[in-house]
């Protein structure tokens, strides 16, 4: 039975094109939206989540590149997207499961995933370039985890991975004061695979991808999973920082968050 090709033009949030030998390297392009920076509303949280199921049972793919569109790599959340979590039990209920599926779907595809990084980082599109087996950041990049700034505990991919990248004290120190790390101090603290001059970070990522690509696929998959199950013991320390978070996402603090963002102003809590 020869397997289906999934139909990528139906994703609205992402621009999916081919490239490298034979088209096997997939390269996603979360689009800026607004015109300045890639962020998740309703249908960007959804696909961004949905997409590595359909990489992983794409038989043509063998590497793919994530990056972002316009200004930098990811601008977060959707403040409408926020406000409407806040106020709906069933929204976020969805959005809960999304944001679950998206860090284990990029955990579980069997292709390596390589993000290129620029710009601000941060968000939902976060979650998967520092997810991705191989991340390259442009030194000038701007890596912020904004949970904390918003009024939620730091859940998405941050209580399982970071500590693991960077360990627990420069975790806590990041995560819980949402300070900004640029991308040449990301690699030195381990965040990030490799920082590179801002002119060939997209020449740098494809490199990489094209190598991978033409690798042993059983090899490198393989390997990709069994690295991978350090992440997966670290599934209830992740399940239950999801759970926190969205749980504030029902709380007072979240709505001062959002205020003070739209405001541009200071945060009182």
């Amino acid at each position: 039975m020869t397997a289906q090709t999934p139909d990528y033009s139906a994703y609205q949030t992402l621009n999916i094109t081919r490239r490298g030998a034979g088209g096997s390297v997939l390269d996603i392009q979360m689009k800026a939206l607004n015109g300045k920076l890639p962020t998740a509303g309703h249908a960007g949280h959804r696909e961004l989540a949905q997409i590595w199921r359909d990489v992983g049972s794409d038989d043509s793919v063998r590497c793919t590149v994530l990056r972002g569109e316009g200004m930098g790599f990811s601008g977060g959340g959707d403040l409408a997207l926020v406000q409407d979590m806040a106020d709906d039990f069933e929204t976020r209920t969805r959005v809960w499961k999304e944001a679950r599926d998206l860090v284990y779907n990029v955990i579980n595809c069997d292709k390596p995933i390589v993000s290129a990084l620029h710009g601000p980082a941060v968000g939902a599109g976060l979650v998967a370039g520092l997810l991705a087996d191989i991340s390259i950041a442009a030194k000038t990049a701007k890596i912020v985890d904004g949970h904390t700034r918003l009024g939620v505990a730091a859940g998405d991919h941050a209580a399982i991975v970071w500590p693991l990248l960077c360990g627990m004290a420069k975790a806590k120190y990041y995560l819980m004061l949402c300070e900004p790390i640029s991308g040449e101090e990301a690699e030195r603290i381990g965040l990030v695979s490799l920082a590179v001059d801002d002119d060939v970070l997209l020449p740098r990522a494809y490199e990489v991808a094209d190598r991978l690509a033409a690798g042993s696929r059983t090899a490198i998959s393989w390997t990709k999973y069994a690295l991978n199950n350090w992440l997966r013991q670290a599934g209830p320390a992740f399940d239950a920082s999801l759970a926190l978070e969205f749980m504030g996402f029902a709380g007072p603090d979240v709505r001062e968050g959002v205020a003070s963002l739209r405001e541009r102003r200071p945060p009182s809590y």
